[in-house]
């Protein structure tokens, strides 16, 4: 059997003509089986659109699958011929592209297949060659039980159940779906082979499954799908191909697919055309087969499944997005839904389409999030040596969620700065000795908690949050400032109520007595809620700068790396100055990067001049 990849090409009409360094291609309907005439649902590119091989061009669907039709070249399309709603069939022109000389070439240098061996043909006609009475003798009697499997999908391993049509204990009849499988570039159906009814399910959404699979058993009525006739002989030669490979294959005609899958009991019919069908659907008509490719859709349940109806380009279009299929609605033909609905339903929820968030989770406005989106692939690192697996601590299970969730939701900007906190040390360590009688541990995050709290009320937009709709700002007027703690057990953030009201002594002292809790393990809920604002440092540690994520509902944080001493040019010489390095990790749909530059230059203003914190 010839490589199946070669036989789709081997079908595929491109004409080319010539036009200095550029040429025009006319993009055919390739091969699309016995169909005559299939239905254009969705255009996926318009003129001037720019496209690379294996892009796809249109969507088609017939009753039973839907496939998309991409170029097998690289260029800039220049003319659409058709309409949604057109029914095309194969060698139906569909778009026109101008592409490089270079394309041309490798279109024209394409070798044509070489012809099938008269013998192999011969076997062939004998293999498909079915009678009325071997037919007969084929069906399934009255209530005998049959197995219902996966008929031949060319080279797949294993491609996903994305849809069950049927339960245990229903009716069918002949050709009627049983579920539907899905590739990225089409999907297709599994028809019943005869009438009767479901009497057990051997799959379930989200397996994958392989030619010969046993997906259900089937309690037959009697009437089994009839095979079409065998094509006359003058209709046996394939079409030729274009001035691109003029030599023409000889394959008899089932290649073309004039005949359908025919189930005995127990077995699947692999004939040639089976063959072509489903690996040119699975392969969106002509794309080459990867076999490290894993599909990714997980659907979350059958009956949200049953209600979509989207192309398969549609549906990655969707997961790439983050766009949770049901709850678009399709403006195509039958409700199906098009790339335009996706686009549609992204920018409803981006102008406040999505539901509020709960009180420390992400933050309104952009996009629901799914689960799936940050599920790692399950990789078995035991193959490459030993590991040891240990259980996630609960903190770390609970934030990490929130993290991923804020790193995809909020869009982050980063502004970084340097303060000048020479006087501001010196100031510390003459007051240390005065905090220790106080009660009060003075470090130089009481001093980030006191100008973060002036810069909360010089900036109202660095104290708020975004409404439920993502329309409006949410100005708090009370200042709570949250610290991020590492513990044992993962990093917490307590919140400080109140800040701008309290003394470096008090926040000194209300620092110790939350690090202690923290680390203790006896923080309430209630002390980790509400802040206005967080403050991530790095200081004890190490390090130049990091980007820290954005707690949402927050709009901002602040992170604060280790301070060291640098040369400093006053205008007349170098001095050497304590400078820190700070980094302030904003929502730009808050706060804009001139505004963010602004907070940083007062932060550093506050902290290079202690006074200016006293006032």
């Amino acid at each position: 059997m010839r490589n199946t990849h070669e036989k789709i090409c081997a079908h595929l009409c491109i004409s080319v003509e010539n036009a200095f360094a550029m040429s025009r291609i006319e993009i055919k309907v390739p091969d699309i089986g016995d169909f005559d005439a299939v239905e254009v649902i969705e255009i996926l590119v318009k003129p001037g659109d720019t496209v690379s091989a294996e892009d796809s061009l249109i969507t088609l669907e017939s009753e039973k699958a839907s496939m998309d039709v991409p170029t097998e070249v690289d260029g800039v399309v220049k003319k659409i011929t058709i309409q949604v709603g057109d029914k095309v069939a194969e060698g139906d022109v569909i778009a026109i592209l101008e592409a490089p000389e270079a394309e041309k070439k490798a279109a024209d240098a394409e070798p044509a297949p070489a012809a099938e061996p008269e013998a192999e043909a011969d076997d062939s006609d004998e293999e498909e060659t079915v009678d009325a009475s071997e037919a007969d003798a084929g069906a399934p009697s009255n209530g005998a039980e049959q197995e219902v499997r996966v008929p031949d999908i060319g080279d797949f391993d294993a491609v996903e159940i994305i849809e069950v049509h049927v339960a245990e204990g229903d009716e069918v009849s002949a050709e009627d779906p049983l579920l539907t499988l899905e590739s990225e570039k089409a999907s297709m159906d599994v028809p019943a082979p005869a009438d009767g009814r479901i009497t057990s399910l051997k799959v379930s959404v989200g397996d994958k499954v392989a030619e010969g699979d046993l997906i259900a058993m089937l309690a037959a009525s009697g009437k089994a799908a009839a095979p079409a006739p065998k094509p006359a002989a003058e209709k046996q030669k394939a079409p030729a191909r274009t001035e691109a490979a003029p030599s023409a294959p000889t394959a008899p005609a089932q290649e073309m697919g004039e005949t359908v899958t025919t189930f005995e009991e127990g077995t699947v019919a692999r004939d040639e055309q089976t063959h072509l069908h489903f690996v040119k659907r699975l392969e969106g008509v002509l794309g080459p087969y990867d076999p490290t490719r894993e599909l990714t859709m997980k659907p979350s349940d059958t009956e949200g499944m049953r209600s979509i109806h989207g192309s398969p380009s549609v549906r990655k279009y969707a997961r790439e997005l983050g766009v949770p299929l049901e709850k678009v609605q399709g403006s195509g033909p039958k409700g199906r839904i098009l790339h335009d609905d996706v686009r549609s339903f992204v920018k409803a929820v981006m102008a406040g389409g999505a539901a509020p968030a709960a009180e420390g989770g992400a933050a309104a406005g952009p996009v629901d999030v799914p689960a799936d989106l940050f599920k790692k692939p399950k990789v078995d690192f035991s193959k490459y040596g030993e590991i040891e697996e240990k259980p996630l601590g609960r903190i770390r299970k609970f934030s990490a969620g929130n993290l991923a969730r804020n790193w995809v939701i909020v869009p982050h900007v980063t502004q970084f700065d340097e303060a000048d906190i020479t006087e501001l040390e010196e100031f510390r360590q003459e007051s240390k000795a005065r905090g220790e009688k106080e009660g009060a541990k003075l470090t130089m995050l009481s001093f980030l908690l006191k100008a973060s709290a002036g810069a909360l009320l010089e900036f109202p937009e660095l104290n708020s949050s975004l409404g439920p709709a993502g329309d409006t700002l949410i100005l708090k007027k009370y200042v709570h400032v949250g610290v991020a703690v590492d513990t044992p057990n993962g990093l917490v953030v307590p919140v400080i109520r109140d800040v701008d009201q309290k003394g470096l002594f008090d926040l000194a002292r209300e620092l110790q007595e939350i690090s202690v809790k923290a680390r203790d393990g006896k923080l309430k809920a209630d002390e980790m809620k509400g802040g206005c604002f967080s403050i991530s440092s790095l200081g004890g540690i190490g390090g130049t700068a990091f980007t820290p994520i954005v707690n949402a509902p927050e709009v901002a944080i602040l992170g604060v790396s280790r301070g060291s001493m640098k040369p400093v040019w006053d205008g007349k010489q170098f001095n050497p100055r304590l400078m820190l390095p700070i980094s302030l990790s904003y929502d730009h749909r808050v706060i804009d990067g001139a505004q963010a530059a602004r907070i940083t230059g007062y932060l550093c203003d506050m902290l290079s001049d202690i006074r200016r914190l006293l006032l």
